[in-house]
């Protein structure tokens, strides 16, 4: 839930899934559709079928324990390596680099003399985690620079005067130079199809049963782009169509 998601998004619907689903069992013995019901508008809702898929396989393949090694949290459904080194550290205790956003904007900034990191994760950036990771306390520091990153290390504007190792961090002692690779972009939703599959889904979500198509077509005016969308959940596997040509989230 938290990938991509900032956390004021996330606690509410969170706290509503572990008291609806307080393990993985309770959740892989609804259909994936109900994971998409309460998923609400976090956005990106293939990741509530990911996590019912992995719910089942949790239940199926491991007796409904969530696996501690790391290796076999990779090989679950819709777990990668953030996920999985997340898990491995923070339930378990393991010792992983767990390289989220805000982690690889503080390793880039304070080792590197960068203003931010790649746009994606690279091997140079994991070997630099993973070398930086204590003997002991792993999960701590990692809890640590994740917190750095998110109220200190920020993005747009870093409060270097509360940073507590702003007397080494290499960006600012190197004067804090600019980023030099491709511009930064914010992300747009206002017009996209993200918006427009957003609205078709709300209407089954609320639905409880098959939605005739009409009423599918009165939230977006474009029919093209509405279209689009629709075909776009069907193929993702977010909405099924029935015979009689009604939709309604998976079964």
């Amino acid at each position: 839930m938290l990938q991509q998601t900032p956390v004021v998004r996330v606690l509410p619907i969170w706290l509503e899934w572990m008291e609806r689903w307080p393990t993985p069992k309770d959740l892989a013995a609804q259909p994936s559709g109900e994971a998409v019901r309460h998923w609400g508008r976090l956005g990106y809702p293939r990741r509530a079928l990911r996590l019912h898929a992995c719910a089942t396989a949790i239940t199926e393949e491991h007796g409904g324990e969530v696996p501690s090694d790391h290796a076999t949290l990779l090989a679950l459904p819709g777990i990668g390596e953030y996920t999985a080194a997340a898990v491995a550290s923070f339930a378990f205790a393991g010792r992983h680099a767990v390289l989220d956003t805000n982690v690889r904007r503080v390793f880039a900034r304070a080792v590197r003399a960068e203003e931010y990191p790649p746009t994606a994760t690279s091997a140079v950036e994991r070997r630099l985690a993973e070398s930086l990771l204590p003997e002991v306390g792993a999960p701590t520091w990692g809890v640590a620079v994740m917190e750095l990153g998110a109220l200190v290390c920020t993005a747009r504007a870093p409060r270097c005067a509360d940073c507590p190792i702003a007397d080494r961090c290499a960006w600012r002692l190197a004067g804090k130079p600019p980023h030099s690779g491709p511009a930064r972009k914010g992300q747009t939703y206002e017009g996209t199809d993200r918006q427009c599959r957003g609205r078709l889904l709300a209407v089954l979500r609320k639905a409880h049963g098959p939605v005739p198509k009409e009423a599918l077509d009165v939230v977006w005016d474009d029919a093209v782009q509405r279209e689009r969308a629709l075909d776009g959940l069907v193929a993702d596997g977010l909405t099924e169509v029935l015979d009689d040509g009604t939709y309604r989230l998976p079964g």
